[in-house]
């Protein structure tokens, strides 16, 4: 156990580490904390199988969560790793000396080959138990095969590659199916398709690789002791299952590309990453004599698909004559090498030792280290024992080494979920771009890290870059929050101020209008912007402060539009005497309040303008509203303005329909000022009654009075039912205009009469004209000649009313005829009214005594009844249960009466068994008011039949169930 002293110190050198490092990036500060409450696991994981073999093991393969194991001399372990509890064991069966050289396990883990040392080869397929001899690979050991990843299967390799110890590659393919009678071999051919050489001498082919490109381009990688071959080429659509052999053909005249390095460690091998199964291959890494050549494949490349190689030398303890690199893997930013006791992890990126694991002696010497191609995992064995190695979150550190070699797009890619990461990666890019004097990268950059406000700012402002400085606030507004108000209003006070003083400095120097006018609109979008209206609007007044101290007229109008504070807009242009642009603001923006506000001032201008635009607005404006304008300017303006104004009232009043008081009114005394001719024509047209009219007309009377339009005068009176002082202005006018004043009341006859004889009176005693007195009695058949003799002077003679005088007469002659008409029919209709009353009182009916009630039809002579003249009968009882409910409140409280009076005097009757004399005369009198309440009850009840009547057509619409019973009886049926 570490000491305590041990333990600081470590801790000291953790914290010296993490400040060396933050200093190498350049940071200073940082608004993250990183706290890490535990320390991350290792990128590579490593795990023992449980699992401990019978026998030395020879040789393993792991492909597809399939593995394969050799153990001792004859037995071979297969093991599907997603059922581990059931191993599958099978002998070879082979008696000779032979022993197993190579296992190959293809992509499906479907497919075994297993090399012997005798040069033979035998198949197993992952379905079968029975090992079956390939006899067309006899003779040759091989060293290495090229799967085929594209159209293999479970049950067919399809075309594939087969390198040999004599550096001859052969084409073949192995199917599992039985055969025929003819073909019991599972390999269907093996043809010799190239060979390698080195130094003039066949090489053995230590690695096959067949690898798929865009377009069907197809690259065969293939490796010996230190030279690595690739055969690039692109097979015809459709003849995947032909071969490759097309492909070393088309390499036949020219020699295949190759690498080679000196040293030579007797064996080479090559590994592939690919990010997905079935995918492009994307980097690769050679293990040869040298080092490890490491790089990328670019397939877009026309003649070597290797990209940026770089070689990785050995370190010093790694030997090639006692300690020699065994096997190697290829992830995304490492390759594992292994060692004979240990592995080690280099990055790709960097070329530094990440990771160095040693494995304990107990377990003897490791031998081979594989990849699974479709899980990822690592394995690595030992005779004693299996490991495996899981990698985790292999990418989380790379965007350091990817920042320390300035390559920020790519770190910021493999950081992008990590914030603190990403903040360090982006702090490092713009110190890198400030140094390197690119102010606006490094404004940009800057504005995405959280480092502090003030110390960038500062930096900016030092190195005098105010457009940096200016895109450096502009990206930290953006990005700020909305509820982040302060900070959102200091930024945007800052930028406008230096939008200000940027226009301000373009204005005045020559030559650079186009940068002036690209700053404005630049700035007029920032102004404009929707995610800042919020901020610019409650801080308006300090944004006019700041427009107005630079002078900026054009732009505080245009900040003014944006934040629809058009009142201040029309102000500045009234103020500069431009009244058409301020009402073309107004006519634009449909402002009631502001046309209400600022026509006053217009109408004195452009008065044309400004009634056009009231016209359409429409009903939008209120009339009311623009009196002021009106009356004000109306009065003491020119004729135009006059003018303007009618041409607006008569708007409103001919096509608004504008019924209000004050408008007509107003109306009406424009009219009378300066159109009199419009004034009577408008009365006319306004209406002849009172409720019709819109206009006060005491208003218009005391107008037109004033005005000496006697006309007028005369037609308001009419209106207000002044027709005698009607008739009397009239008569001033025209005796026509007075005798149209004189008819119009109708119902009051004495009103007309003496209307007529005022028009008459006028006629004779100041027009003196005696024929215009005889057409007064014609125009009017209320007045006589006698009505109108008075008027007459003494000395007119009988002739000039002789014509008048006979007619009077005949008049009263024909009247007296038709009242002595009249009398005579009258005397004659009484006659007859007479004689039917006398006939009706000797008039009877006739009752069997098997008649019965109409209503409870039982026999009708059993109780008093009535009998109608249509036929029916009713008991008295009944035809009061039929009738009391149609009868009106008041007849059933006045039938109510009479039977309480009947039944009183009925009772007095029967009480007094010997009457007196005195008695006798009341008795004759209560018996005569009985009789009398009797016929009262009659004319009730028995008035029409109630059958036959009018009491029955009335109850027509009467429903037959009562709706206050409609319930209960409703209920009754249920």
């Amino acid at each position: 156990m570490a000491s305590i002293l041990d333990q600081y110190e470590d801790s000291q050198n953790m914290r010296q580490h993490s400040r060396v490092s933050a200093a190498n990036i350049g940071i200073t500060h940082s608004g993250f904390v990183n706290v890490r409450l535990e320390e991350e696991k290792p990128i590579f994981n490593k795990q023992r199988i449980d699992f401990t073999p019978p026998e030395k093991i020879n040789h393993f393969s792991v492909c597809n969560n399939q593995l394969c194991m050799s153990l001792g001399k004859d037995t071979l372990l297969r093991i599907d790793l997603g059922k581990p509890d059931q191993p599958n064991q099978i002998e070879l069966g082979r008696k000779d000396d032979s022993r197993v050289h190579k296992l190959f396990l293809d992509p499906t883990g479907s497919h075994l080959v297993i090399s012997l040392t005798t040069s033979e080869c035998v198949y197993l397929n992952r379905n079968t138990q029975k090992v079956r001899s390939l006899s067309r690979w006899r003779g040759h050991l091989i060293e290495s095969i090229g799967w085929n990843k594209f159209i293999g299967s479970e049950t067919n390799t399809g075309p594939i590659l087969v390198g040999t110890s004599q550096g001859i590659i052969f084409e073949a393919e192995i199917s599992a199916s039985e055969g025929t009678i003819f073909n019991t071999n599972p390999d269907q051919y093996f043809k010799q398709v190239h060979t390698l050489e080195e130094d003039g001498k066949p090489a053995p082919v230590c690695c096959l690789e067949v690898e798929r490109g865009m377009e069907s381009k197809y690259l065969i990688v293939a490796t010996t002791r230190k030279r690595l071959f690739q055969f690039v080429g692109k097979l015809a659509e459709g003849s995947e299952q032909q071969g490759f052999s097309s492909l070393f053909a088309q390499n036949q005249d020219l020699l295949p590309s190759f690498q080679e390095f000196p040293v030579n460690m007797g064996y080479s091998e090559i590994t592939f990453y690919t990010s997905k199964l079935r995918s492009c291959p994307k980097s690769f890494a050679w293990m040869m004599g040298n080092g490890v050549l490491y790089g990328q494949l670019d397939f877009v490349r026309p003649d070597s698909l290797l990209s940026d190689v770089q070689v990785w030398e050995y370190t010093p303890d790694i030997d090639l004559n006692f300690v020699k690199p065994i096997s190697i893997v290829l992830t995304q930013f490492h390759f594992l090498l292994l060692l004979p006791d240990r592995v080690r992890g280099i990055c790709t990126l960097n070329g530094q030792v990440v990771h160095e694991d040693v494995f304990p002696e107990k377990f003897g010497a490791l031998k081979k280290m594989i990849k699974d191609p479709v899980t990822g995992l690592v394995w690595i064995y030992t005779e004693k024992a299996v490991f495996r190695y899981h990698i985790q979150r292999e990418a989380r550190d790379v965007w350091q080494m990817y920042m320390n070699m300035n390559k920020f797009d790519l770190a910021k890619e493999y950081c992008k979920d990590r914030p603190e990461c990403l903040d360090m990666v982006l702090a490092k890019e713009a110190e890198h771009c400030f140094q390197n004097k690119h102010y606006l990268e490094s404004a940009k950059c800057y504005a995405l890290t959280q480092n502090y406000f003030e110390e960038i700012a500062l930096k900016f402002i030092e190195a005098k870059q105010e457009d940096a400085l200016k895109e450096f606030l502009i990206k930290k507004l953006n990005n700020l929050k909305p509820s982040e108000k302060t900070q959102i209003t200091l930024l945007a006070t800052w930028l406008t101020e230096l939008y200000l003083n940027r226009l301000g400095q373009l204005e005045a120097e020559d030559g650079k209008q186009h940068v002036f006018q690209e700053t404005r609109e630049e700035f007029r979008s920032f102004l404009k912007s929707p995610k800042h209206k919020d901020c610019f609007y409650n801080n308006r007044n300090t944004i006019y402060d700041l427009l107005a101290s630079h002078g900026d007229v054009d732009n505080m109008v245009y900040f003014s539009v944006i934040m629809q504070d058009y009142e201040r807009v029309i102000s500045h242009y009234c103020q500069h005497d431009d009244y058409s642009a301020a009402l073309e603001v107004l006519s634009k923006h449909c402002d009631d309040r502001l046309f209400y506000k600022f026509s006053p001032v217009l109408m004195q201008h452009i008065p044309k303008k400004v009634v056009d635009a009231w016209i359409k607005m429409g009903h939008r404006l209120d009339p009311k509203n623009l009196i002021p304008a009106l009356v004000n300017y109306s009065q003491m303006g020119s004729m135009q303005q006059i003018n303007e104004t009618i041409r607006y009232m008569e708007f409103c009043v001919y096509q608004m329909d504008v019924k209000d008081e004050a408008i007509h009114n107003y109306l009406l005394s424009l009219y009378a000022k300066h159109k009199p001719d419009a004034l009577l024509w408008y009365l006319e047209q306004a209406g002849t009654h009172a409720s019709d009219i819109h206009y006060d007309l005491k208003y218009a009377l005391r107008l037109c009075s004033e005005h000496g339009y006697l006309q007028a005068c005369v037609l308001v009176y009419k209106i207000m039912e002044l027709y005698e002082e009607a008739v009397d202005l009239a008569l001033q006018v025209d005796v026509d205009l007075a005798k149209s004043c004189a008819d119009l009341p109708e119902d009051d006859e004495e009103l007309r009469k003496k209307l007529w004889l005022k028009i008459a009176r006028h006629v004779v005693q100041e027009e003196k004209d005696v024929k215009k007195a005889m057409n007064c009695l014609s125009s009017c058949n209320l007045l006589k000649i006698e009505d109108i003799l008075p008027f007459f002077p003494d000395f007119v003679t009988i002739d000039h009313f002789k014509e008048a005088i006979c007619n009077s007469l005949e008049e009263y002659n024909k009247h007296i005829q038709e009242l002595k008409q009249e009398m005579d029919e009258a005397t004659e209709s009484a006659k007859r009214i007479r004689e039917d009353i006398q006939e009706m009182r000797n008039k009877y009916g006739v009752v069997d005594s098997q008649e019965k009630c109409a209503t409870c039809d039982f026999p009708l002579l059993n109780r008093p009844f009535y009998l109608f003249l249509c036929g029916h009968m009713f008991h008295n009882d009944c035809l009061l249960q039929e009738v009391i409910p149609n009868l009106s409140g008041y007849k059933q409280n006045k039938l109510e009466e009479l039977q309480k009076k009947l039944a009183a005097t009925t009772q007095t009757t029967k009480s007094r068994h010997r009457p007196k004399e005195e008695d006798t005369v009341s008795l004759g009198k209560g018996q005569g008011s009985r009789e009398q309440i009797k016929s009262d009850i009659d004319d009730i009840v028995a008035s029409e039949c109630v059958y036959c009547g009018e009491l029955m057509i009335k109850s027509i619409d009467k429903p037959f169930i009562d709706p206050s019973n409609f319930d209960q009886e409703m209920s009754s049926w249920l």
